[in-house]
């Protein structure tokens, strides 16, 4: 039988172009290279955080520190950081954020390098305090840097890059840690701190290519260089124009209070949106670390040993273990973050902390003082790993993205060293007293304290945080009404 080919011609013809929606545009690569850039000082920063984890054991040896300056050493220089915190506002708003990038590098060459050549425990705490002012700076500078450069597609992926590159930093130093063990001990802690000042350099010439915050060079009037960093780092030449004409608009209702000055935070007092979007990101900052996760990073092996791990090198082996589930699971984070969202992802992540937490704390009432019990040593080590995975996919890395996403631009610089300066208080109390508070109320008791805060963290973002998914920057004055 013939087939007609009038009849046939409909269904073989193409459906009219027209008709068809267009491709969605194709992401470019080129900020998600600057804010990888911008983040690698978050990898010395979150180095110098951590390795006294391990070099602690060494450090007690050869020095004779004890308990108490060993408590102080490790927690002391997050209280340090706040004078790079509430500098770096000042300084990033001032010199730009690049040379402020550069700046947190020069500290982490010479902080880490006094506590190698260290002879004593008061060098050590020079060394530790230049060092604090870097982790201060990097905290600040590197996620602000990148939620500047990033387009509203990428925008939560790129800002979780500093928490990404802290954590890498954090499982580089327990690896250094357990490399550099089978040294002798007067060389071993030694090695370990000296480990982290060769990048710097690198790093700081490298930092120098990158193009500047087009937020900064419309703040500083510098609009046609804005322009060119803006068709560099969009994902269309529309979006391009688009985010420029946000940015003016912004700097240009802001223009008394350019550079956040006093007029910018007289608004504390008279608007309440900005009064809100500041007590959220003070408040985000405290739960971030008042739920404990520092004295996992710090102490993770004394952790151990006390659930019944009695090898030293199991002991560190297991902390880089810890290091590798956390790092990888920011990668979750930064592949859901403009997917599912910041609400979901901060609720998962604050309700198996609170479930971890509280299986480690029984644990410890259950079983307290049990040794060489390989069952309790190895659900420990499983509800450790629990609490770091939950925190890094959710709040570890979110916290920062959601602070530096709400604050206004005239604010933003200040806002985000008052958010780090709360963040590092409160991860400076915690180290600092957590060998003092388990002594005091138990293992146990310690752990369901961080379990309660981390209770409250959940009832804290289902309540207050909406959803800022795809918003663009300038957005937020109108979610949060600070405009």
């Amino acid at each position: 039988m013939a087939h007609r080919p009038d009849a046939v011609a409909p269904l073989l013809a193409k459906p009219d172009a027209a008709a068809m929606p267009p491709p969605p545009p194709k992401r470019n690569k080129y900020p998600f290279f600057c804010a990888v850039l911008a983040s690698m000082t978050s990898v010395l920063m979150g180095y110098n955080v951590a390795v006294t984890s391990g070099a602690q054991i060494f450090m007690a040896e050869d020095l004779g520190v004890s308990d108490a300056q060993i408590e102080v050493l490790s927690g002391v220089i997050n209280i340090y950081s706040l004078v790079g915190a509430l500098l770096a506002g000042w300084t990033s708003d001032r010199l730009g954020r690049r040379l402020t990038i550069v700046l947190a590098n020069a500290f982490f060459l010479v902080g880490p390098l006094a506590m190698a050549l260290a002879g004593g425990y008061a060098l050590l705490m020079v060394g530790r305090f230049v060092a604090g002012v870097g982790v201060g700076y990097a905290l600040v500078i590197a996620p602000v840097y990148a939620a500047e450069i990033a387009p509203a597609s990428s925008r939560g992926l790129l800002t979780s890059l500093p928490e990404i590159f802290i954590n890498t930093g954090v499982m580089l130093s327990y690896v250094s840690n357990l490399a550099f063990s089978g040294l002798p001990v007067h060389l071993s802690w030694r090695v370990m701190f000296a480990a982290g000042v060769v990048p710097t350099v690198f790093l700081a010439a490298g930092v120098l290519t990158m193009p500047e915050s087009p937020r900064w060079l419309v703040m500083k009037g510098r609009i046609a260089e804005a322009k060119a960093v803006l068709d560099k780092t969009s994902d269309t030449p529309a979006e391009a124009e688009q985010r420029l004409l946000e940015i003016e608009d912004v700097v240009m209702n802001s223009s008394g209070n350019r550079g956040g000055g006093g007029g910018a935070w007289k608004e504390v007092a008279t608007k309440g949106g900005v009064r809100r979007v500041l007590a959220i990101v003070l408040t985000l900052q405290f739960f971030q670390q008042a739920s404990g996760i520092d004295s996992v990073v710090l102490y993770g092996p004394r952790v151990l040993a006390m659930a019944g791990v009695t090898s030293n090198t199991l002991l560190l082996s297991l902390n880089v273990l810890f290091g590798v589930s956390k790092a990888g699971s920011i990668l979750v984070a930064m592949a859901l973050a403009d997917r599912v969202g910041r609400r979901p992802l901060l609720l998962v992540s604050t309700g198996g902390m609170t479930a971890a937490l509280l299986v480690l704390g029984s644990l410890f009432a259950a079983f307290a003082g049990a040794k060489d019990d390989a069952a309790v040593a190895a659900v420990s080590v499983a509800a450790v790993v629990a609490f770091v995975v939950a925190f890094s996919v959710g709040f570890g890395p979110l916290a920062w993205v959601y602070s530096s996403e709400i604050l206004p631009l005239r604010l933003r610089g200040q806002g985000a060293g008052l958010g780090t300066a709360m963040n590092r208080i409160m991860s400076g109390v915690v180290t600092m007293t957590f060998i003092s508070l388990y002594q005091g109320i138990t293992m146990a008791g310690a752990f369901y304290l961080y379990a309660a805060i981390a209770a409250a963290s959940f009832v804290f973002v289902y309540a207050c945080l909406p959803e800022t998914r795809g918003r663009s920057l300038e957005d937020m004055e109108e979610l949060f009404h600070t405009k």
